[in-house]
């Protein structure tokens, strides 16, 4: 039987959803666009301190340099996980149009195998890729393309057999599915129609959709059953420590605090539901370098606070079965979000996780 969060929700309880990255192991294209062999590895072992006080590089702790590719990795993964509260995996899913995937191997082969026996949903990263975090902004490497209906049915075809899969996370029996960038679908209310509509046909009780928004209000006017807030607009950050300006004539990226943006960000929208999304810390200067972002300071006991915070805000809001939250992320180490071991912390963030949801539901 599939996971579903109304059975999970009993009493306080809250489902925990970390956004899971793929790009793990060498593909054809990545190759071609950067070297032979790359990952997102080679990012994370290239970063170097760009001013005093960085935290750079980022190196992983006990899982290692893995590869996805090895079922072995993704167990483990799998094991660390559940032990911490995160309730499920949010694998993101590449489909560019034209039936064109990249990164779909290790959750093809999750999918295939069985294993590992954690429950997971599918995330759309529906945007375009090119170099813009890398300096070559007009640098097109794959473009985001919706060719129409009939793309649309060969993409719902593509996702069903894991829509049916027992693992698969549901709420109110319906599986849940988000989409990265509900703004750049042409016409997402048709989508949306249209995927319900063949769920049903297909003896499901239908679809929850989830969008991601940047804003605390709809960035869609579609029939979405809920929104997730990925990160603050800037003018609820308090200041910025070395503005962009400056940071600039300096060569080292624009420095913000994350203690000052964990306490004021916002949890939700102001005009629809919404399951909060909280974040580890960010720093995409292993990208990108002087052209990247850094939320400066992030500390465990800071991420264990915004927990607590979102856990105490849906059980206040949400009612049981649609209590959830999203964290960024399980394995972004070239963004700087995850909830892995690193060598620094350990465990100590799956450790902050596991209070955060403590002491939330004690409030």
């Amino acid at each position: 039987m599939a996971p579903d969060l109304v059975q999970q929700s009993e009493g306080d309880q809250v489902c925990v959803i970390a956004f899971y990255l793929p790009q793990f192991h060498p593909i054809p294209e990545n190759d071609l666009w950067w070297e032979p062999g790359f990952t997102e590895w080679t990012n994370v072992t290239r970063a170097r301190r760009l001013y005093p006080g960085h935290h750079q590089p980022r190196l992983p702790g006990e899982l290692g340099f893995y590869d996805l590719r090895l079922p072995e990795t993704r167990e483990a993964q799998a094991i660390l996980a559940a032990e911490y509260g995160v309730s499920a995996f949010c694998y993101w899913h590449y489909w560019f149009g034209g039936g064109r995937q990249l990164l779909e191997r290790p959750f093809d082969e999750v999918l295939q195998s069985g294993e590992p026996d954690f429950p997971f949903c599918l995330g759309w990263a529906n945007q375009t890729w090119s170099g813009i975090w890398h300096g070559a902004p007009s640098r097109i490497l794959i473009e985001q393309t919706y060719p129409g209906e009939g793309d649309y049915r060969a993409h719902f075809e593509a996702v069903l057999p894991a829509l049916k899969d027992p693992r698969y996370l549901r709420i109110d029996g319906r599986p849940l599915f988000l989409l990265y960038d509900p703004t750049d679908l042409p016409d997402a209310q048709r989508f949306l129609d249209l995927w319900r509509t063949w769920a049903a046909d297909e003896g499901l009780p239908g679809l929850f959709f989830v969008a991601r928004t940047e804003t605390t209000g709809r960035s869609s006017d579609a029939d979405f059953d809920a929104f997730t807030l990925e990160r603050v607009p800037p003018r609820l950050i308090a200041r910025r420590d070395w503005p962009r300006r400056f940071a600039r004539k300096l060569g080292i990226p624009p420095v913000r605090s994350f203690r000052r943006f964990s306490e004021r960000m916002a949890l939700g929208i102001a005009d629809g539901p919404s399951f909060p999304t909280v974040i580890t810390g960010f720093d995409n200067t292993p990208r990108s370098g002087a052209g990247g972002v850094v939320l400066h300071g992030a500390e465990p006991s800071i991420f264990e606070a915004q927990v607590a915070r979102a856990v105490e805000h849906v059980i206040s809001e949400q009612p049981p079965g649609q209590r959830v939250i999203f964290v960024k992320s399980w394995n972004e180490w070239a963004e700087g979000n995850y909830l892995e071991p690193d060598r620094r912390h350990g465990r100590s963030y799956l450790e902050a996780l596991a209070n955060g949801l403590e002491h939330g539901s004690a409030r």
